[in-house]
């Protein structure tokens, strides 16, 4: 997300950039995803994935795990990893991230940024369109500039991109999967870094939205982060307890 970006600063900046019609159609794109799951009644979900760790230079894999991702609408999420032989959950609830380390030791963790990524992707539910396209315009996504391309065969709307752009904050929406690609810019410990999630092989579940069962990210290009989904359920009526930070410090 580089020299395209400051382009389109230049374009904006002279008052010539995106076609007058791409935000009403960046817009159109997103109130008819968001339509199409206005009647999809999900309380909870159950996820247990593969995770594959990479090697930063994204050839070949440098850990593996499992995890068993518990959501529990509108913002509550509880994370159980177990990665090379050791165990830790993470609960978020709201912006609140508690930790609880292989040691058994649990202590709150910074603030999480509101919008967090791959969560609000997977479960976009109980939110309009409006909420969608501010918070995409947070992470950097201009809803002024879209484009459809075909993937697969079929029809994505690209928000936030002109056509052959490849490194600008972008949002790639598929009508029936919802997002299938995530381009943003963030600030990692090693520096300023592109990151590309990228959704699919998705999946008709019993709540009668499609989830994506392979999951990859992609950061400067390169292979980081790749989750393979063992299975998903649906409206399970998960237990308050489980996402409760005083009983998280209470389990054995």
């Amino acid at each position: 997300m580089a020299g395209a970006a400051v382009l389109l600063l230049l374009l904006a900046s002279l008052g010539v950039g995106a076609p007058r019609g791409a935000a009403q159609d960046a817009k159109a794109a997103v109130e008819a995803f968001v339509a199409r799951l206005s009647d999809v009644n999900v309380t909870d979900l159950v996820i247990v994935q593969n995770l594959t760790l990479y090697h930063p230079n994204g050839r070949h894999a440098q850990s593996t795990g499992e995890q068993r991702v518990l959501f529990k609408l509108p913002r509550r999420q509880r994370l159980e990893q177990t990665v090379e032989g050791q165990r830790e959950v993470r609960l978020a609830v709201g912006d609140r991230l508690f930790v609880r380390r292989p040691d058994g030791k649990v202590y709150e963790a910074p603030a999480l940024p509101r919008g967090n990524a791959r969560t609000d992707l997977l479960v976009p539910f109980r939110r309009s369109a409006a909420d969608l396209l501010t918070e995409w315009r947070a992470l950097g996504v201009r809803d002024d500039v879209s484009h459809v391309v075909r993937v697969g065969g079929r029809p994505v709307t690209v928000i936030g991109a002109m056509p052959g752009d490849r490194d600008v904050p972008a949002v790639w929406l598929d009508a029936e999967y919802g997002v299938v690609r995530f381009v943003t810019r963030e600030t990692l410990p090693t520096g300023p870094a592109l990151l590309d999630l990228a959704f699919s092989e998705h999946r008709l579940l019993p709540g009668g939205f499609f989830f994506p069962y392979r999951q990859e990210l992609f950061v400067g290009g390169k292979l980081l982060m790749l989750f393979a989904i063992r299975s998903v359920r649906v409206n399970t009526n998960l237990p308050d307890s489980l996402f409760d930070p005083d009983a998280l410090r209470r389990e054995p």
